[in-house]
């Protein structure tokens, strides 16, 4: 297996993206991020500028939707990291391609099987969404369904993971 796989996940809001930051920030000091964000309307521009400043001019940045593996291939030798922020919002842009499940899961499997063997150590985050109510409609359903099985296999192959609870982690394996 190649380097180490830190695996950050959480519900919103709850301090994943600013412990992958941190975890990197500490550890490394050429640092690439790879923001699967797709700016769409006037808030998300907001949040992607704030992501930006609170991030610094020592990270770069690639953004990329959907084609997220050909990225890490393009960058496994540019960075001592790769932050890859965030696993459900490619996931989302995905379905809204209208990629039905088998095509998203070959998606999923082909990222995994990347990662497994990656040169460069990789900060992931991703949301837990499966901790709530059941959504009412088949799309958010499916969305919920398929983040499950998503996180369940980058887990599987990641080093460490951290689930982020209010701000603070809690190590669900390895150590941070």
């Amino acid at each position: 297996m190649g380097e180490k796989i830190i695996y950050v996940t959480g519900g919103c809001r709850s301090g994943k993206s600013g412990y992958a930051l941190d975890y990197a920030n500490r550890h490394f000091s050429k640092k690439l991020y790879l923001a699967t964000c797709q700016v769409l309307d006037e808030e998300m521009a907001k949040r992607v500028e704030q992501h930006q400043a609170t991030r610094g001019s020592e990270w770069k940045t690639i953004e990329e939707p959907l084609e997220i593996v050909e990225k890490l291939e393009d960058c496994w030798d540019k960075a001592q990291v790769i932050l890859l922020d965030c696993m459900t919002l490619w996931l989302s842009n995905l379905l809204m391609r209208g990629d039905k499940d088998p095509k998203v899961l070959h998606e999923v499997e082909r990222f995994v099987d990347h990662i497994a063997y990656s040169a460069t150590p990789l900060v992931i985050v991703s949301n837990e969404v499966g901790m709530g109510i059941v959504p009412a409609d088949p799309l958010s359903r499916r969305f919920r369904d398929l983040s499950g099985i998503m996180n369940q296999k980058i887990a599987g192959v990641a080093h460490v993971v951290v689930f982020m609870v209010s701000g603070m982690p809690m190590f669900l394996k390895g150590e941070g």
